[in-house]
């Protein structure tokens, strides 16, 4: 599903990890086809994904609105895989509520990052939180991510805000929704560790070539 706000023509893809509980809560102030207030997301941050459902890319609908303003925001690679584990795994703790993982003991359900990132497939296929998070982006932008009028970087959300407002007519802030207070980067993580998300990110890091350098 494109998230799609009919009366001003903006179509945007959204990329889980990438700001995405942010951008959409602001594009719901814009659109009168929703009454959810930024009131309710502040309370519960997922009822905007009921509202706009976060899909995977697919061509035919994407060019349904080719005329509109069509954009996406993403987020260097690295960042937005190690904030699946800050954020979903140690914040939310939502392996807890993976029924595969509480049926099994194999994999802990609060893992360290070296454990929960080396079996990082093995958490994929058994919780779906982490599999939705850690898809790959081209199969939210597409394979060459060519069809945007603009590409977002995550740090841009304030061009975002005011391109926004500049096609509403109307003011738009980007509020920041799913910081993690929890600080984890590479030096953190043992050599074994950065050689397989090093793989992991290979196609992500080709894909945004253009805004993303590889840290390894």
């Amino acid at each position: 599903m494109v998230v799609a706000v009919k009366k001003h023509q903006i179509a945007y893809m959204a990329v889980p990890k990438a700001a995405c509980s942010s951008v959409k809560a602001a594009l719901s102030t814009i659109d009168p086809s929703t009454s959810i207030t930024l009131g309710d997301i502040e309370k519960d941050v997922d009822l905007i994904h009921e509202v706009y459902p976060t899909r995977r890319y697919r061509p035919h609908r994407w060019r349904e609105y080719a005329d509109w303003f069509q954009f996406t925001v993403v987020r260097d690679p690295l960042k937005r895989l190690l904030s699946v584990y800050t954020d979903r795994v140690v914040k939310r703790q939502e392996l807890f509520n993976s029924p595969k993982l509480s049926k099994q003991f194999v994999l802990p359900q609060d893992p360290d990052p070296d454990f929960f990132f080396q079996h990082l497939d093995r958490y994929i296929a058994s919780a779906s939180s982490v599999k939705h998070h850690t898809l790959p982006f081209k199969l939210f932008l597409g394979p060459e991510a060519s069809e945007f009028d603009r590409v977002f970087k995550i740090e841009e959300l304030p061009e975002l805000a005011e391109k926004l407002s500049d096609i509403s007519g109307e003011k738009v802030s980007i509020p920041r929704f799913n910081r993690s207070k929890i600080s984890l980067g590479l030096d953190d993580l043992k050599p074994e560790t950065i050689s397989f998300i090093r793989a992991y990110l290979e196609g992500d890091y080709a894909l945004l070539s253009d805004l993303y350098d590889p840290p390894f």
